[in-house]
């Protein structure tokens, strides 16, 4: 028979079997030790964590549970309370708490990763007909452990020890009923010892770690988003620039065109826009065969072949590297384009583009001008405002392969420039005016003949230019086809002596400066001479003829209008000059406008004195005369002619007034009512230069004029014939100025009759009630 567990002797330095029940003594006791109790926990042959191997005993040692069938999933070890398996008949009494017991040092092959430790449970009380069982504890997810606590030991158990600590004696427990405390060896002890409740461990504060870390989390995921806005806001520009240059010949350019502004009459009629086209490219490197490619687009593009191969042939670059990319035709009709690109020509591309558009052809073409290709401004409104009209191109720019130009590396580099729509400019041009007006100035031009001819329409309230025409016309759509000179604005680059209607502007600086009066009479003849040149009527009187101012006016006195140029000097004259705006550019708007030129009175020759005051040695354009005379119907104010009305931006359509046009005084009201007086002579007078220019229901005041063109240093044979008015006579509204090139004639003779169909329809457009009393009857010979 194998001996019993309590035969075998300890072994030195090991480490005690668990649950070995030791007879020690408990703390301060001096009994004697009994004998060792049997089917103590140490018997057992071998331990498993669960508990489930005990040692053969004597089956009067054993347990009640221990002469029944091996249940594995069933704990067989029992606590047996002083040794001793509990008596039939005898109730247990309730097993005090535990206390906490030692802890002891494993040794290295015995170490396990700590549990959490629980807290203590109270203890079921221990019937006699009871098996006394553990119950098995859940831990919070559901696992059945061992049930640690209540394999620690009780105040009747000696506490275990380890190899380096000697055990402690456990402390008496009171029973719950009697109130005795029982030791390990000896009976019941009649003290009252209170049982103590073992400390709870000290855990951790979890939610403060919790709030650490969520903080420190987000102090990192705070850094790494401040860095990529700074890695994608701060750096891209330079970043993609960098890129740009490393990579500048994989990458391909596409320029986005900006809308360009269009030009509006005073009403909003469109008079130049731009519409949707379409530009054909070639990137040389991919075009297999120059010459046949070529031959099948220049028929339709309307390119020379012998232009086309050139461009799509291999060549490089100026600045080195292989072309990629040219214009082949711009501005092309979106079917033709539509066209090109169904034929599917290697190398051949197909985009986007605009073309100026105007839709009637030669309305205002003269002022509106033209556009190139590029579609920038090249003459006239287009030229003169054209970078506010174009905008800002936008541009596209990607990384491509050896392939096909217009599909970019997926992923790869590319930026993109929003393009800035242009400015549209809305004129003071009232396009069915000028539709007349220049209808009128092509039917008298070809009528007389006429090389060139001009026309303006003035509001002489607001110096806003209603209608500016030029013959010969021509069509903005097709620039090409003219000449420079065909393609000129005639009233505000051409200049002219302007002859006769320059006599106004001496009357009235005479009138406003007290040497002539209204009733005031001269005495004339039939010429004069001034440094040796003979100034004539032509209109001759005999000499030592008394006329009125009205009279002078009305037959166009060369020999009168001397005369009073005489009283004012040649200071005064060039004075007056200035305030009517002769001698610089009106700044209507034009470019190119002519600035004129008068003549300074250091400069006054011998003849200076006769041929200035009749509107000769002095060029002006019609425009300056038109502004002039706008002056005298404006009650003496001079304003600016001006074209542009308002701008529109291109973004929101918001309309911006143009900077108010400059005024000044010329004449004082007085003075201007009763020049416009005798000018009324001059139209309603029988036999007078301009009856021509009469308008029915209306009274008119006006000047004719023939002068010469300077071309080269020398005047041409043709005469430059004008007639400037304005109506209604006592209350003018509107300016007109018409003047024509003609080979013969006059001004009352080729202008005038132009401007009373011109004024007539100006009246009745804009309504202007007809004149309620007569023109007053003039006295040419007092």
């Amino acid at each position: 028979m194998p001996p019993r567990a309590d035969d075998v002797p300890p072994r030195r330095g090991a480490q005690p079997r668990r649950g070995t029940s030791r007879d020690l003594p408990a703390e301060g006791d001096d009994t004697p030790k009994p004998s060792r109790g049997f089917g103590g926990i140490g018997d057992a042959r071998a331990y498993t964590p669960r508990g489930r191997t005990v040692a053969e005993r004597d089956q009067r040692t054993r347990s009640p549970r221990a002469g029944r069938t091996s249940d594995p999933f069933r704990r067989a070890l029992q606590v047996l309370e002083g040794g001793q398996p509990p008596r039939r008949g005898r109730s247990t009494t309730e097993e005090p708490p535990p206390t906490r017991p030692e802890r002891r040092t494993p040794e290295k092959s015995e170490r396990r990763t700590p549990e959490k430790k629980q807290p203590p449970r109270s203890r079921r009380p221990e019937v006699e007909d009871d098996e006394d069982e553990f119950r098995p504890a859940r831990r919070p997810g559901g696992r059945v452990v061992a049930d640690r606590e209540r394999a620690r030991t009780t105040a009747s158990k000696p506490a275990r020890t380890t190899a380096t600590k000697p055990a402690r004696s456990s402390r008496p427990t009171a029973s719950p009923r009697t109130g005795k405390a029982r030791t390990v060896s000896g009976p019941r002890v009649d003290r009252a010892v209170r049982a103590v409740a073992p400390e709870p461990p000290r855990l951790a504060n979890s939610t403060r770690r919790l709030r650490i870390g969520a903080v420190v989390a987000l102090s990192l995921f705070a850094m790494i988003g401040i860095r990529l806005v700074v890695l994608q806001v701060a750096s891209s520009s330079e970043d993609a620039d960098r890129l740009v240059a490393l990579r500048k010949d994989r990458l391909a350019e596409v320029r986005l065109p900006a809308p360009r502004g269009s030009i509006l009459d005073r009403d909003g009629a469109v008079l130049a826009h731009s519409v949707p086209a379409r530009f054909v490219g070639a990137d040389p490197v991919l075009i297999k065969d120059p010459v046949n490619t070529a031959a099948l687009l220049s028929p339709i593009i309307g390119v020379p072949q012998s232009k086309l191969v050139p461009l799509m042939s291999p060549h490089k670059r100026p600045g080195g590297g292989d072309a990629r990319f040219e214009f082949l035709a711009q501005g092309v009709d979106v079917s033709v384009g539509d066209r090109i690109a169904a034929m599917k020509l290697p190398g051949i591309v197909v985009k986007e583009d605009e073309r100026r558009d105007v839709p009637n052809a030669d309305l205002a073409a003269n002022l509106i001008g033209f556009t190139g290709a590029d579609n920038s401004g090249l003459e006239g409104l287009e030229a003169r405002y054209d970078s506010l009209l174009r905008g800002a191109d936008g541009e596209r720019q990607f990384e491509i392969g050896k392939g096909d130009l217009n599909k970019p590396i997926p992923g790869g580099f590319e930026k993109f420039t929003e393009p800035q729509p242009g400015t549209s400019l809305q004129l003071t041009i009232d396009s069915k005016l000028q539709y007349e007006v220049q209808r009128i100035l092509a039917e008298q031009s070809k009528k007389t003949k006429a090389t060139m001819a001009g026309a303006v329409v003035m509001d002489v309230r607001t110096g806003e230019v209603l209608a500016q025409a030029s013959y010969p016309p021509y069509n903005a759509a097709k620039p090409g086809e003219y000449t420079p000179t065909e393609r000129e604005d005639v009233p505000s680059s051409i200049v002219a002596d302007p002859g006769s209607v320059h006599k106004a502007f001496i009357f009235g600086a005479a009138l406003q400066e007290g040497l002539i009066k209204p009733d005031s009479v001269l005495t004339i003849g039939p010429a004069l001479e001034r440094g040796g040149y003979r100034f004539q009527d032509g209109h001759m009187q005999p000499k030592g003829t008394k006329m009125t101012m009205a009279g002078l006016l009305a037959y166009s006195s060369n020999v009168g209008t001397i005369l009073i140029a005489d009283q004012l000097g040649k200071e005064k004259v060039y004075e007056y000059q200035q305030k009517f705006g002769l001698g610089r550019s009106t700044n209507e708007g034009m470019p190119g406008e002519a600035e004129g030129r008068i003549l300074k009175p250091e400069e006054w020759s011998g003849s200076a004195s006769g041929s200035v005051p009749i509107g000769m040695s002095v060029d002006a354009t019609l425009v300056q005369m038109a502004a002039g005379y706008a002056a005298i119907a404006n009650d003496g104010t001079y304003i600016q002619p001006h074209l542009i009305k308002s701008m529109i931006s291109g973004k929101d359509g918001k309309a911006t007034p143009a900077a108010p046009p400059s005024s000044h005084k010329v004449l004082d009201p007085e003075v201007a009512r009763q020049l416009r007086l005798w000018m009324e002579a001059v139209v309603d007078n029988k036999g007078a230069t301009g009856t021509q220019a009469a308008v029915p229901a209306y009274r008119v005041a006006g000047k004719t004029g023939t002068g010469k063109r300077l071309i080269d240093g020398q005047y041409t044979s043709a005469n430059y014939g004008s007639f400037i008015g304005m109506a209604p006579a006592e209350n003018p509204r509107y300016v007109i100025a018409v003047s024509a090139d003609v080979p013969v004639g006059t001004g009352g003779d080729v202008a005038a009759p132009a401007f009373a169909k011109m004024m007539s329809y100006a009246l009745l457009h804009y309504r202007v009630p007809a004149s309620t009393t007569p023109a007053p009857k003039f006295k040419i010979h007092p």
